[in-house]
């Protein structure tokens, strides 16, 4: 898959860009615009965006902080990254789009969807078992966090960072998940603001029509966040991919490559 580059405000972005429909290069109506997740690229898409992109054509980026594209200059939630995504679809000359989201991309979709002065039309979505609904903390897990503040609180003190060099890095990693352990400093904060970023608000602001892709074995965002999804949103439907996980198309790509083509050829079946 070749990349290129271009300059969004300021950063040096890595993307692609993919038309092998049979009359490649001719006016489309939509252009998809595919978010990839969380610790990931687009470089790990291949299959995915190729496939997608002999019905429409198909841009793709390495999101700032992720592939190969630079951090930016200070932590983002997700409205940082939704304006950023912008730019970059203006940048390509972009008017009407079809926004894809997988994971992080999912929420990031969402917070695009749902505003209502873009300077481009978002015609359609398609989520693949995408992030933004908080799950629900069990009192364990209440309690886990309140600790790992307070002895935060101790650790951060002068007196201890002198004494104990090490432990405040050592207590992040021992309550940290795997993103957040593999992250820059910058980027770890970046993590902590979009995950803690509840976007059922934005769901029912959400009107156009959105396909919902999930594994029915996904334990990164459940299949009860799919349903979640589907109830909130005016014209989204779910479709629940059996034996599959938070990567389904991986999985179960027979199926998910069917449904897909199915939805940008517009066919039915």
């Amino acid at each position: 898959m070749q990349t290129q580059r271009i300059q969004i405000g300021g950063i040096n972005v890595n993307y692609t860009f993919l038309d092998n429909r049979p009359d490649a290069g001719a006016p489309a109506e939509e252009t998809l615009v595919f978010l990839h997740g969380w610790g990931t690229s687009i470089g790990i898409y291949p299959q995915l965006l190729d496939h997608m992109s002999h019905f429409v054509p198909v841009a793709a980026m390495d999101m700032p902080g992720f592939g190969e594209t630079a951090e930016p200059d200070k932590p983002w939630g997700v409205p940082e990254f939704a304006e950023f995504v912008i730019d970059f679809m203006q940048a390509l000359g972009l008017k009407r789009v079809i926004l894809m989201g997988h994971s992080h991309g999912g929420r990031v979709s969402l917070e695009i969807a749902s505003r209502k002065d873009l300077p481009l039309t978002v015609t359609r979505l398609i989520l693949m078992d995408a992030a933004g609904v908080l799950p629900k903390k069990t009192l364990k897990q209440k309690l886990r966090q309140r600790q790992y503040k307070i002895c935060r609180k101790i650790l951060e003190m002068p007196l201890c960072r002198v004494l104990y060099p090490d432990a405040l890095e050592n207590l992040r990693r021992s309550h940290g998940s795997a993103d957040y352990q593999n992250a820059s400093p910058l980027m770890r904060q970046t993590l902590v603001k979009c995950v803690n970023t509840d976007m059922t608000p934005k769901m029912p602001e959400v009107s156009q029509p959105a396909l919902l892709i999930w594994g029915e074995n996904d334990t990164a965002t459940p299949i009860a966040d799919g349903e979640t999804m589907e109830r909130l949103m005016p014209n989204a439907a779910l479709i629940k991919v059996p034996n599959a996980g938070h990567y389904s198309y991986l999985d179960q790509w027979p199926l998910v490559s069917r449904v897909l083509a199915s939805y940008l050829s517009g066919k039915e079946g």
